[in-house]
């Protein structure tokens, strides 16, 4: 089962058959997504699959070479700073000014934002623990991420795009900044796009949701019609198959023997009848987690 394309008309972001070539490798294939306004977009895909890349072109770092993007209807890299001005930003990478204490570096940032809330920054820097006097080099890893969201959060940008923010944090603090975001999503009702290869964080926090494989979207939908759609079905058949079984609108098929765990997205109910015609019977079905959408949807391994 696929979703509706999403329209463009009240898109925050609009990327229309974005195409990225690096020598003989394609990154992205024709690319198009449409992130809807006041929306938590979850972006998902391997380490490598072009998720970066997507967003160096929203941040009018890459110039398309086919497509188009849009933000807020303007093309980042004619109108790099009207965009910019509205857009936040926070990736794994973390690059903050070294030298500085957390106060300078907030001083510092506060200046090319016209709409940034002394106030709000305050209370972002109280709530994630940070010594205003301390250099930046001298925080761990867990404090400077908290400290690049707090850069990002507080001029309160229309859209925020988070590219693998909690890469390498601890658990600990990845649910801190977990909860931040929701919390000002939640309270402000602002665009995110929030691009990870950690599925359980996108789960958590996203009502929409891309997969991208090999620089190309391979299922999108508001998250909860793309998991109501997906079933996971343990089947158990009266003698062992030598092969696995085949069903229509079977993604993934894995097992041996009598016992089979299947993968679909079965919009006829068929598969409960054609396993019974095969002396099988359906033993446990479940919503699948988002992982095994993902490895269902771009694996689709059918193997014992």
């Amino acid at each position: 089962m696929n979703f509706p394309t999403p329209s463009s008309a009240g898109a925050v972001i609009a990327v229309s058959d974005l195409a990225c070539r690096f020598g003989a490798k394609t990154v992205l294939d024709s690319l198009s997504l449409y992130v809807p306004r006041g929306s938590v977009f979850g972006l998902v895909g391997e380490n490598g699959a072009g998720k970066t890349t997507l967003i160096k072109h929203l941040l009018g770092l890459l110039v398309p070479q086919a497509g188009t993007v849009r933000l807020f209807g303007m093309d980042p890299v004619a109108d790099t700073v009207a965009v910019l001005g509205r857009v936040g930003y926070l990736s794994e990478h973390r690059e903050l000014a070294s030298w500085m204490r957390v106060d300078e570096l907030m001083r510092f940032t506060a200046a090319f934002y016209p709409s940034w809330d002394t106030r709000y920054a305050e209370e972002l820097r109280k709530e994630f623990r940070l010594d205003p006097q301390a250099r930046v080099r001298n925080l761990s890893q867990g404090q400077q991420a908290k400290a690049g969201l707090l850069l990002a959060l507080a001029y309160k940008p229309e859209l925020l795009i988070l590219d693998e923010p909690s890469t390498g944090l601890d658990p600990v603090v990845r649910r801190d900044i977990l909860e931040a975001i929701i919390r000002t999503i939640g309270q402000e009702g602002r665009t995110v796009l929030f691009s990870s290869h950690l599925l359980d964080e996108v789960e958590r926090v996203s009502d929409h949701l891309a997969m991208i494989h090999e620089g190309a979207i391979v299922l999108h939908g508001p998250l909860d019609e793309v998991k109501r759609a997906h079933r996971r079905l343990i089947l158990r058949f009266d003698s062992p198959l030598p092969a696995p079984p085949e069903f229509p609108w079977a993604l993934s098929v894995t097992g041996a023997g009598r016992e089979w765990r299947v993968i679909c997205n079965d919009p006829s109910g068929a598969v409960p009848e054609l396993a019974a015609e095969r002396g099988g019977r359906i033993v446990e079905e479940q919503a699948p987690t988002l992982d095994e959408i993902f490895l269902a949807r771009v694996r689709g391994s059918k193997a014992a």
